[in-house]
């Protein structure tokens, strides 16, 4: 109240001293106050005063509903605002930009992208309508009838600051003789509110998308963990079966077997629950799982490695290269009556990363009469693990056999290829296929 009262009498005396100066100068023109046309300057000083006090009033009542409260602060023509925005500099100066372009009756507005500033003229309404009096009544033209707002964006570290100013589209002497209804800070609180609505609302995206983010992890994690489960029990099911013929057919083969199956099981159950293992760690599995299958094959399995050890960290999906063998040996190298070679090979070339798992076997036919289960969910598990570019190709091999390559896309350095090992079994039969360096294998889906 005290506020209001201040503001009341420091208008009041404005008018006044204002309406006495010109006194002395209508009185110096023309006559005294008392004699004709002096009574004229009496009415215009009169009607001026009324207008103010109205003005006055109109505004304190304008101010107290809009800000709820009467102060120094809120009662001003004039009103600075400080925000923090939690974005850099250039987010921050388009979305000023944005909020200050959708106020209403905004007539002209300046940017400058160079110096962050904004700088825009508001036309301002009347906030209880076109009255009939202000169409006629002359005093109407002296109030405000245009706002401005000034913008400046700072840069900062990791946030930037808006500076803000909300004020009439006059001189600051207009603040000593008329009031804007509260309307600039009506302006100051929208534009502030506007931001932090604005910014919450950012916020509030970026938390849903990593929500979805997160959710859409958690499903890709359950289905390379549904499908890994898939491939796991398919190579334990074979080895059992396998340990139970030579349980009544030779013991201590069977015996060797169940051995080298605890081995296995040994190395590979700290990460079954881990989708995705290096190829290193798949190259020792598959050694693992020959051991196994040599008791049965003896010397009818041989198999040769060229894959460079500064590829064995690339990330496959686990039990992939197993995969590869199983379906090389079952439908390949198990019917033919004297065996042969299975090939695992890795090349990095021109971005693109290739591992080959052949064999010298009876041959796409046979490699194709399957169910199509194993290939199928490797497919799907490199797309989950290693994205859309990752794809897995089968081809005849030459003279005989199959190719499957799997090819990823890879950023390092392409290594040397090393000199060709054979790892574990007996050298490779006479005019077995030795492969050339990786060529283009069509993807296949």
């Amino acid at each position: 109240m005290f506020a209001s009262l201040f503001l009341g009498f420091r208008i009041l005396l404005a008018w006044a001293l204002t309406l006495i100066a010109a006194g002395f100068l209508w009185s110096g023109l023309f006559s005294g106050m008392d004699e004709a046309p002096g009574w004229i300057f009496g009415l215009a000083a009169m009607a001026l005063m009324v207008f103010a006090l109205t003005s006055i009033v109109g505004h304190v009542r304008r101010v107290a509903l809009v800000a709820d409260r009467l102060d120094a602060q809120t009662l001003a023509n004039r009103h600075r605002r400080q925000v923090e925005l939690p974005m850099d500099a250039a987010t921050a100066f388009a979305l000023l930009e944005q909020v200050i372009g959708q106020m209403p009756r905004i007539e002209h507005m300046e940017r400058s992208v160079g110096t962050l500033q904004v700088r825009a003229t508001q036309r301002r309404a009347d906030p209880y309508g076109d009255r009939p009096p202000s169409r006629w009544n002359p005093l109407a033209r002296l109030a405000i009838k245009r706002n401005q707002i000034t913008a400046r964006v700072t840069p900062g570290a990791d946030t930037s600051s808006v500076t803000l100013l909300f004020e009439p589209d006059a001189g600051a002497w207009v603040d000593l003789l008329l009031l804007d209804e509260g309307s600039n800070y009506e302006n100051a609180d929208a534009v502030t509110h506007a931001l932090s609505g604005k910014v919450a609302e950012l916020r509030r995206e970026e938390r849903e998308h990593a929500a979805r983010t997160e959710a859409e992890k958690e499903l890709t994690v359950a289905r390379l963990n549904l499908l890994h489960a898939q491939v796991e029990p398919h190579f334990l099911y074979n080895t059992l079966a396998n340990a139970q013929v030579l349980t009544r057919a030779d013991p201590e083969r069977a015996e060797q077997m169940l051995g080298h199956l605890i081995q296995y099981l040994r190395s590979s159950l700290p990460g079954i629950d881990q989708s995705v293992s290096t190829l290193g760690q798949e190259l020792e599995r598959v050694q693992a799982y020959l051991e196994i299958l040599r008791i049965r094959m003896g010397a009818r399995l041989a198999l040769q490695i060229d894959v460079p050890e500064a590829l064995h960290e690339v990330s496959l999906p686990s039990m992939s290269l197993q995969t590869l063998v199983e379906n090389a040996i079952k439908h390949g190298l198990e019917p033919k009556s004297g065996g042969g070679t299975v090939w695992i090979l890795a090349r990095a070339l021109d971005g693109q990363l290739t591992i080959t798992v052949a064999d010298d076997g009876q041959g796409i036919s046979a490699h194709t009469a399957g169910t199509g289960i194993g290939l199928k969910n490797l497919r799907e598990r490199l797309r989950l693990t290693c994205g859309e570019q990752a794809a897995l190709a089968m081809v005849s091999n030459f003279p005989s056999g199959v190719a499957a390559t799997i090819s990823l896309p890879y950023t390092g350095k392409a290594p040397a290829p090393p000199t060709l090992s054979i790892v574990p079994g007996v050298a490779s039969p006479a005019g077995a296929p030795v492969l050339p360096p990786l060529p283009e294998v069509p993807h296949a889906s």
